[in-house]
Formats: C-alpha cells, structure tokens, sequence
C-alpha cells in the first residue's frame, strides 16, 4: 500500500465525517451558539475560565492523545493494515468522535461538571458512586503509568546516547512550563489577534526547543522525575486554569500540529520520490502472536533457544483485541472524563462544542493513520522485534522517511523532536489525569442532591480540592513506584468500558430530554461487547494459570496473577451492573425534560 494514498483518502474521509455527520449530530441534539455555558455562568477564575476556541482546542486535543493514538496502531498492525485503519476511521467517526462530542455536550448542559452528575440525575445514585469509583480508579492508574512513562523519557540510566536525549527532552519540557506560566500572567486580562496569537506561539514555541537543546544539565534519573512530577502535578492540578494548563497546553498543541504537518511533508515527500511504499500486509489474520520473526517468518529465538517476543505488538485474537488495543486512535473512554472534567469549563459558546470535541477526535484519528504509516516504513525491523517500545516504531519509522526527503542530517533531528512530541503528548495528559481525578475524588463524597458549599463534617474535608489532591497523587505516585504494571494489563479493557459507559450515560440523558439518541445505542452495544469478550478471556487465561500454577513467569508473580483476576471479575460485574440499570432506564418512559432547561 502507497502511504501518500493511505493518508490522503484517510484525511478526506475524516473531513467528510466532520462535515456531514458531525452537523447532523449537532442539528440533532440542539447545539444553541446563544447559549450561555458554565465558563461564563459559573466564572470562578480557577477551573471555569472561558477562552478562545483554538486554545481550549489545544488543551483538549494535547490532553486526550497522550501516547495512545501513537502507541494503539502501531500495537495493532500485527492484524495488517486493513483492519487498523478501518477501525480508526469508522471507529473515530461513528463512535469515538460522537462519543466525545456527547460527553462535552452533556457537561455543557450540567453545568460543566462530569459525567458522574449525568449518570446520577438521569439513573440513580448508585449507578453514580459506581461510575464514579470506577472513573476515578481508572485515572489513578493513567497517572501512575503516565508518571512512570514520563520518568522514564527524562530520566538518565547510564546509556550515554539516551541520556542525551533524555536530557533534551526533559529541559524542552521545562522550559515549555516556565513558558506557559509567563504566557498566562501575561495574557491575564489581555487581548491579542488570532493570527497575532498563534503566531507568538509558535515562535515560543520554537525558542524552548531552540533552549532546551542547548541547555539541558537536568541528570535526574526517573525515580527522582517521578518525585518531581509528583510536586509538578499537584500542583498543577489545583492552579487557575489560566496560568498553567490553559497556556501550557496550548503551546504544547503546536508541537503536535507540527508533528501532523511534519508527517505530511514527509510522507508526500516520499510517495513523490517513489519511496512511501508500506511493507506491512493487508491482512495477516484473525489472530496474531507477538512472538518476533524474521523476513522468512521464520520465528527468532534467543541464546537459550526461547522465542524472542515483538515488545511493540499486540497479540490474541483480532476481536476484542484489535478495538481495546486501538482506543485513543478510534474511541477512548478518558476522552470523555477531559471533555467533561476541564473542556467544558472553558467552552466560550456552545457553537464550539462541535469543533473540540467532535474534531479534536477527529485530529487523533489522523496522528492514528501516520502512527501506522511509521510502522510500515519499519515493518521488517518491527517484526523482528527490534524495538523496545511502540515509541521508537513511530520516531524511527518517520524519522526514516524524513531523511530520505531532507537527506540523511535530518535523521537524528526529526528522531529528537518526535520523541519529544510524544512526551508533551504524556506530560499535558498527566495534569490534566490528575485534575480530573481530584473532581471525581470530590464528587464521590457529594450525594446525589447536594454541592460541596452544602456539605459538613468528614465529608466536608475529603471533598475539599486540596485534600483530594494530595490523596490522589499520594495514590498515584506511590502506584508508579511500586507496581502499576501488574495491573496495566487490564487497563484497555477498563478505558473501553468507561467509553461505553459514557455513551450509556449522554443515550439515558437525550432520551430523557426527548432528543434522538439513537445514534449511542449500536456503539454503546459493541464496546460493551468488546470489553466482557477481554474480561472473560482474561479471567479464563488467570483462572487457568491458577489451577496449573503456572505464575513463576507473570507479571507480579502469584499475586499480580491474583490481583489481575480479581480486578478483571470485578469490572465484569460492575459493567454487567451499569448496563443492567441503563437499559431499565432506556427502557422507562421518557422524563419529557427541555433540553434548553
């Protein structure tokens, strides 16, 4: 396959989408422009602080990517490349983009709080405390994998050329902070054209980069970045908006706008040059292994004679495996705990509702086609399991292609910023993971009925903002440190769960307020499938291993066997559970509520 026809008939079929489907949606559920939303009914100057649309795009779109539309794909094209890229491109349009539209538009419609509130004033307030717990569990784990992940791309270990980059990367990523932090003192009260605007940003944008290659003396090594980022996130998670995540997120957009542009030119650049040809087939099959081959697809084995294993490949059965491996590429259930949690709080006018939230997915699907563009151009070193992580597919794939257009000098440069790009991607979704958690830690102990002005006693001060903070990076830090990997497994499944039950929550609150939601009910459905076929096969499989006690060679040993079961049993009653009250209350008759109420 040609990657210039790949990218271009993807890039079209998204325009198309966003066009047609994405105004049909709109029409459907009554996007009012005159509105008044929360940022400005509920103006606070901390967390709802309305802006300009192309900077809460860049927030929103900074934050929902983190390294998933790079890492899914590139984990999925052991299927081939067909399957991947009609699961992003339907996927995105149908399910992922309409789910993260709805989130936003259901928080704008509630006062710009979660999707927790949705589920309580429009199920009950058991289905709300589950849902809650459940969110908030799932976004401990996105902060303590996202640290480490973070960490480990800041962090020196004693590999000179790494280290390098590493120190490199993590002084950009200062420098961008130190950057956001003037940015919103300066911009405090102050109005600036929007080509004016963007055009500062741009260029410092290019000034941190510019400083953070030449200067970079940060050899922390990443249990040290981790004890940083911990001071970093809390305290970014309880600053005004504008001074921090608002700023900070906008410059880091550019960068991955830039990635965008940058793959453009690449790719096109070598289709024209005859040289964009994908080595990676069609279709390999319904089910993959990750165990590593040669050109021949002859396995490749060790020194001791053991199969060598392709760390940057998935491998099982193309259903579920294929739709929980490509989550943030298609549909993400994280995506709409940002679109609900901090976006709504700064949407200026509901008429920009459509343009973050439907096309911000959108944007996500396209880093998806040039994630799997990469790993074409790198397909044979892929297969042989030749890198340590979906990352290094991605930067050396296009770095590749880059110096066969630019000349080779352009290799190690586009390699550095890529990989930066990637970690700008997991630092803004970090923050942002942990602002969110710290609203779900709180709406867990307000009931159904109540806010937080109204509370007292013990509830009183778990609900309080600081006290949450300080519990959830507590929780997560500590998690990095010392296991989330035992756990991480079962994460694909939860965050798809989550995503259906976001379109369960956004289908009951429509219906109620007599508009079509329809649309919800087929993807509500087949993610709900998707996640019980992963979360059965996975109690199987740990239930197996058990009884064989065959656990010497798993993750966490007995105990993170045990721990994996007994998470993958619980996700499986709590899904079973939700769906059952959801259903009841799709089924009951409408609350015949105004939508404009």
């Amino acid at each position: 396959m040609n990657a210039m026809l790949l990218l271009f008939i993807a890039a079209v079929v998204l325009v198309c989408g966003y066009v047609f489907y994405g105004k049909w949606l709109a029409e459907q559920w009554g996007i009012d422009a005159g509105r008044k939303t929360p940022a400005h009914e509920m103006a606070d100057g901390v967390d709802y602080v309305p802006a300009q649309p192309y900077i809460v795009l860049g927030h929103h779109f900074s934050s929902i990517a983190g390294a998933g539309p790079i890492n899914g794909p590139i984990q999925a094209a052991i299927f081939g490349w067909v399957p991947v890229t009609l699961w992003v491109l339907i996927g995105g349009i149908f399910f992922g983009a309409m789910h993260d539209f709805g989130s936003l538009f259901a928080s704008l419609r509630h006062k710009g709080r979660t999707l927790a509130i949705v589920v309580s004033e429009n199920m009950d307030g058991t289905a709300k405390t589950l849902f809650t717990i459940f969110a908030y569990l799932t976004l401990v784990l996105i902060v303590a994998a996202f640290a480490s992940i973070v960490a480990g791309t800041f962090g020196v270990t004693g590999n000179a050329l790494s280290d390098e980059r590493n120190m490199t990367t993590a002084s950009v990523s200062m420098f961008y902070i130190v950057a956001a932090v003037l940015w919103g003192l300066f911009f405090r009260g102050r109005e600036l054209a929007g080509a004016s605007h963007i055009s500062l940003a741009i260029v410092v944008l290019v000034l941190c980069i510019m400083a953070g290659m030449s200067f970079h003396p940060l050899a922390l090594t990443p249990n040290q970045w981790i004890v940083v980022l911990a001071v970093y996130i809390l305290i970014a998670s309880l600053a005004p908006v504008w001074i921090l995540l608002q700023p900070r997120d906008y410059l880091s957009s550019y960068l991955l706008y830039s990635l965008i542009i940058v793959a453009f030119i690449g790719i096109i650049g070598a289709g024209l040059a005859g040289k964009a040809t994908l080595e990676i087939p069609a279709f390999t099959g319904f089910s993959a292994s990750n165990v590593a081959v040669d050109a021949a697809g002859v396995p490749i084995l060790d020194a001791d004679g053991n199969p060598v294993i392709n760390k940057a490949a998935a491998s099982g059965y193309l259903f579920p495996v294929l739709f929980i491996t490509v989550a943030c590429g298609a549909i993400s259930g994280f995506h709409s705990l940002v679109a609900s949690g901090t976006t709504s709080k700064q949407i200026d006018t509901e008429a920009h509702a459509k343009p973050i939230g439907f096309g911000g997915m959108l944007l996500e699907c396209l880093v998806a086609i040039i994630s799997l563009c990469a790993v074409g151009f790198a397909w044979t070193q892929y297969q042989a399991g030749g890198f340590a992580a979906p990352t290094q597919v991605f930067a050396s794939g296009l770095s590749d292609v880059l110096a066969d257009v630019f000349g080779a000098q352009a290799q190690s440069i586009s390699y550095q910023l890529l990989i930066l790009a990637v970690s700008a991607f997991c630092l803004t979704s970090l923050d942002t993971a942990t602002r969110l958690a710290r609203y779900m830690f709180q709406e867990l102990w307000i009931p159904v009925g109540e806010s937080l002005e109204t509370l007292t006693g013990w509830r009183k001060v778990l609900a309080n903002p600081y006290v949450a903070t300080v519990i959830t990076v507590a929780f997560g830090i500590c998690l990095s440190m010392t296991g989330y990997t035992i756990i991480w497994p079962l994460f694909g499944a939860a965050n798809q769960l989550l995503a259906a039950l976001a379109l369960l929550a956004v289908a009951t609150w429509l219906r109620n307020m007599g508009r079509n939601s329809k649309m919800f009910y087929l993807p509500m459905v087949f993610m709900m499938l998707v996640t019980l076929t992963s979360l059965t096969l996975t109690i199987v499989q740990k239930a197996n291993i058990l009884l064989l006690g065959n656990t010497a060679a798993q993750t966490g040993g007995f105990w993170g066997v045990v721990a994996q079961l007994a998470i993958a049993s619980l996700l499986f009653v709590l899904a079973i559970v939700l769906m059952v009250r959801g259903v009841k209350t799709l089924r009951e008759k409408p609350q015949a509520k105004d939508l404009a109420a």
